[in-house]
């Protein structure tokens, strides 16, 4: 078999399953990423889902993007603005890290502060304390009421 007659052997489009297979991702999970956006199909005459081949890439970023911690919807409004008709290029590629790694810098500095914080908990719950710096800094619950609250850093 010459190269050009093995090229043209290469499907062109996949269907769910030969997707899930190659790119290690349930079926389920390839749904879910299509009514959220981030992947499209087109559907054949049986009314089956049929993706281009460049979909294993935009799987393979999605899932990096998961790994790193980064939302689905923040995954959704980055590849947004990509084309879906062809593959993802390195090109493509710098623009979503760029786009990320503010994100990614913010949330290991968080964490890295969380982190050095724990030394001086003293796992009683927090809620005895009058000010948690891991819980509740200065405070600022205690307007709230009485019971547990969770604090999460205003993203404004």
């Amino acid at each position: 078999m010459t190269e050009k007659n093995a090229r043209d052997a290469i499907p062109r489009e996949l269907s769910v399953g030969e997707v899930a297979e190659r790119s290690g991702v349930a079926v389920s999970t390839l749904h879910f990423y299509e009514t959220k956006g981030l992947i499209r199909s087109q559907r054949n005459r049986g009314n089956q889902r049929r993706y281009p081949r460049s979909i294993l890439r935009r799987v393979a970023v999605i899932k990096v993007a998961q790994r790193t911690g980064i939302p689905l919807s923040e995954i959704a409004d980055a590849l947004s603005v990509l084309p879906h008709d062809r593959p993802l290029t390195a090109q493509d590629w710098r623009k979503l890290s760029e786009t990320w790694r503010s994100l990614l810098d913010e949330r290991i500095a968080r964490l890295t502060k969380l982190r050095n914080q724990l030394d001086g908990c003293i796992g009683c719950g927090c809620l005895s304390m009058q000010e948690c710096p891991l819980r509740n800094p200065w405070d600022t619950l205690a307007a709230e009421g009485p019971g547990p609250r969770l604090l999460e850093p205003d993203p404004a």
